[in-house]
């Protein structure tokens, strides 16, 4: 796809779906002992983390073009994450409900092979996250045809963009307005 896979020691990984794009990185970010969960759905703790797989699909034909997506739900030190992984269509109500409340919200946004802009911008208004992380979307170096970030952060408020690839949040710095932050990958 053009990218190297960054180095990093994660406990536990999350895998939303098997496409070789995703799957095949586990060896670049996770630790010897990591715990590593291909496409599970349901509710468990790992390590002491809470965790809710709610099954969605790759498309918008059910799984029939590009397979299935498990949408990741996870607490730590009492904030709620939502990765939404490959996620290829609008999420219904039973989805929505199965999520529940999301402070941080990590969004596909560049189309193609997951929602495009107008799809994701739905989404983060029926769950209403404090602060939402786009991605899925072209980089330099990318070779797949999906769109960049712009189109998502078009006539948005209160983006910001952070010149780092980690962005450190608390309970006590979660804002009250929804707030987009673009990470540098």
């Amino acid at each position: 796809i053009g990218l190297h896979a960054p180095k990093s020691a994660a406990d536990i990984v999350l895998i939303s779906h098997g496409h070789f794009d995703h799957a095949n990185g586990v060896k670049f970010v996770a630790k010897e002992d990591a715990t590593i969960l291909k496409e599970k759905s349901g509710e468990w703790e790992e390590k002491g983390v809470k965790i809710r797989g709610v099954y969605s699909y790759h498309d918008e034909s059910r799984g029939r073009e590009r397979g299935g997506n498990v949408i990741y739900v996870f607490e730590v030190d009492g904030i709620r994450f939502c990765h939404l992984g490959d996620l290829g269509h609008i999420l219904t109500s039973d989805q929505v409900e199965r999520i529940g409340d999301v402070d941080v919200l990590f969004v596909p946004v560049g189309g193609t092979y997951t929602i495009d802009a107008k799809g994701a911008t739905e989404i983060v208004e029926m769950l209403k996250p404090k602060i939402v992380i786009p991605m899925h979307f072209k980089i330099g170096g990318l070779s797949l045809p999906i769109s960049g970030v712009e189109p998502f952060l078009e006539g948005k408020e209160n983006v910001e963009r952070v010149d780092s690839s980690e962005y450190e949040v608390t309970k006590e710095t979660l804002p009250e307005k929804t707030k987009i932050v673009v990470l540098r990958l």
